[in-house]
């Protein structure tokens, strides 16, 4: 696997090696000993698919707050996403910046997401599916959101999304006391 860090500590595009012969490809999507080389130690404790209809679907921005320590790898199985990680890490160097990465399923790649880190994508296409290995358990007392929109952030989106859940579309605006 090839890991490329991004501007935000701990957020790292995957490229796997890929071995092909006639009957067609074959690829490691997680190791965690490949992991642990580069300084990703995540626990794997669940694995989550995203089945989405409709492009320009949106999801997020979702997080874990304190004591969760939700970090997320996220795979793109069918399709494409445009995704945005923004680093809510008070002590990070990167705190309040965000990464805007286009993930496709054609190239094989995947990003992992530090705990920490709020995260959002809007879908490229069709039937777009996204698994997800999560680093913690879903905890809903600790789950927490902001909108896509949010004007704190300004975040420039590739598309108007047509399709968001209610609870994503009216989280409250990110405020850095909620944290």
């Amino acid at each position: 696997m090839k890991f490329t860090k991004q501007l935000i500590d701990g957020l790292v595009l995957i490229q796997p090696n890929i071995f092909e012969d006639k009957r067609g490809s074959f690829r490691r999507n997680f190791c965690s000993e490949e992991f642990k080389v580069v300084g990703l130690n995540i626990n794997v404790c669940q694995g989550n698919i995203s089945e989405n209809i409709k492009k320009y679907t949106m999801r997020g921005f979702h997080y874990q707050k304190s004591p969760s320590a939700e970090s997320k790898v996220l795979t793109p199985i069918i399709g494409g996403i445009h995704n945005v990680v923004i680093d809510l890490r008070i002590q990070s160097s990167t705190y309040l910046k965000w990464v805007a990465l286009d993930i496709w399923s054609k190239d094989k790649e995947s990003l992992h997401v530090p705990a920490g880190c709020a995260n959002a994508f809007l879908t490229l296409s069709e039937n777009t599916i996204v698994q997800y290995y999560m680093g913690d358990f879903f905890k809903p007392e600790t789950y927490s959101g902001f909108r896509y929109d949010d004007p704190f952030f300004s975040i420039p989106w590739p598309h108007t999304p047509m399709v968001i859940s209610d609870r994503d579309a009216s989280f409250e605006d990110f405020s850095i006391t909620q944290q």
